[in-house]
């Protein structure tokens, strides 16, 4: 495999510096800045909405033994997704946005980039939102309610995420260390709180309900899934600015533990909140729940600190690699247009106080596409090319990967189809469909493909 940077003209790359493999030397992120990336990521209230999710109208649909057993299978299959799809990324340096180019193509890679780009533009919109419910919370309380206008709040927090992502994946790191290391503190204090003050309507409403071990079970590991399906996916984007030298094995342990530390808070909370008050807002049940000003205040500035802090690590850098892909701008405008676009996006149709049901269908439907994609780049990476890839060929427009790779679309394209049978399992249809379709045309519809270039199935 070439590792090194592509030995090709400028016209024959036609993209921007941003999208070219990271050398050694320009990785800056060490393994517990890498860790407390993913902690960052995970103390959001997008996370605690879908343990809010959980409970409908104060009545849980699963109990707190299912709501874990559930969380840990799907953490268990994401941390084995994201070690093996970041290992291209981690070993070669290269983007997301290039790297589907080994299945897609330089032009079919256009149409999967979309597919990650717009539910991470979509997901910034939403987390800015509950960001901006919590600033205007702040300065309601603050001003004496002089101050209510929380579509105000959502555009000035954005600016300021546009602002700070300006600096990019240096400024990141820095960034959520801090904000992971004061969320913990907070989320720790609002389960004693929830505990001490709610501790009998909790039991009874989550712990003791019968719950069920059916659908909605699957279906909870579904959506669990579908939160990360978007960002595992996209796993090259963090795999590349990762220093060199840490194995596959630890660097599954950078995802797991991280991953469940702040999962195993946010999830419950937010089936605790919802319990309590019946609302699948987490910022305005916190209102209901702390019944002190000042309390509030601190822990709508935490919730403002974890729209950031998700938003700085899955929500811009990926769009911004897509959006810098197709237009050919640079990085620093890129961001800017992916957090633009943001705010374009009408986040607060995703969730509303009584339900947050919209959020869930939304994670179902674009997990539906996203499944399909990383089955087909795991079984063109692992399976087709044995993890030998010419990075030299994936940046040159005029080589074996230009245009269509025709299984892939095609493969996409089952695989999500057949998602759409059952919505409720829909990442996990597609995954299995998708992979095995591609597969089959891989080796029986395709068999004179350019791409089928240095696969097992290349005619020698």
């Amino acid at each position: 495999m070439n590792n090194n940077s592509p030995q090709l003209s400028n016209n024959q790359l036609n993209i921007d510096k941003s999208l070219l493999p990271k050398t050694p030397q320009q990785r800056t992120v060490n393994p517990l800045a890498y860790a407390f990336m993913w902690i960052g990521d995970g103390v959001n209230l997008g996370n605690m909405t879908l343990g809010a999710s959980l409970v409908v109208a104060g009545i849980a649909t699963m109990n707190i033994v299912q709501t874990f057993m559930a969380a840990l299978i799907a953490i268990l299959i994401i941390t084995s997704i994201f070690v093996l799809n970041d290992r291209l990324g981690y070993r070669t340096g290269i983007p997301y946005v290039v790297q589907l180019r080994m299945s897609f193509g330089i032009k079919g890679s256009i149409i999967s980039s979309l597919l990650r780009g717009i539910p991470g533009i979509v997901w910034y919109g939403f987390q800015s939102w509950i960001g901006g419910t919590a600033l205007n919370e702040i300065i309601k309380i603050l001003s004496n309610e002089s101050f209510d206008n929380v579509f105000i709040c959502f555009v000035v927090l954005q600016f300021i995420q546009i602002a700070l992502s300006l600096y990019g994946f240096h400024a990141i790191k820095w960034v959520e260390i801090l904000i992971s290391l004061v969320i913990l503190s907070a989320l720790v204090y609002a389960f004693i709180l929830l505990l001490r003050n709610h501790q009998t309507v909790i039991i009874e409403k989550w712990i003791n309900t019968e719950g069920t071990w059916g659908l909605p079970f699957f279906g909870f590991i579904m959506m669990f899934l579908g939160n990360y399906a978007a960002i595992f996916l996209s796993a090259a984007d963090y795999s590349r600015e990762l220093k060199s030298g840490i194995s596959n094995g630890k660097r599954g342990l950078l995802y797991f533990v991280p991953i469940t530390i702040a999962y195993g808070f946010v999830i419950t909370i937010g089936a605790m909140l919802a319990s309590v008050t019946g609302n699948s807002n987490p910022v305005k049940a916190f209102a209901i729940v702390v019944d002190n000003s000042y309390i509030t205040v601190a822990v709508s500035s935490f919730i403002v600190l974890g729209a950031i802090a998700v938003n700085m690590v899955a929500n811009i850098i990926p769009p911004a690699y897509v959006i810098s892909l197709l237009t050919k701008v640079k990085y620093k405008s890129a961001v800017t247009i992916t957090g633009l676009l943001a705010i374009a996006s009408f986040p607060w149709i995703l969730v509303q106080d009584s339900s947050a049901k919209g959020l869930g269908l939304f994670i179902l439907i674009y997990s539906a596409f996203l499944g399909p994609i990383v089955a087909i780049l795991l079984v063109e990476y692992y399976l087709l090319r044995r993890q030998q890839v010419d990075i030299n060929e994936l940046y040159n427009k005029n080589g074996q990967f230009a245009g269509f790779n025709k299984a892939a679309i095609l493969a996409m394209l089952i695989g999500s189809a057949a998602a759409f049978c059952e919505v409720s399992l829909s990442w996990l249809i597609g995954f299995f469909v998708g992979g095995l379709s591609y597969i089959l045309l891989t080796k029986y519809a395709f068999k004179q493909s350019p791409f089928r270039k240095g696969t097992i199935f290349e005619k020698k």
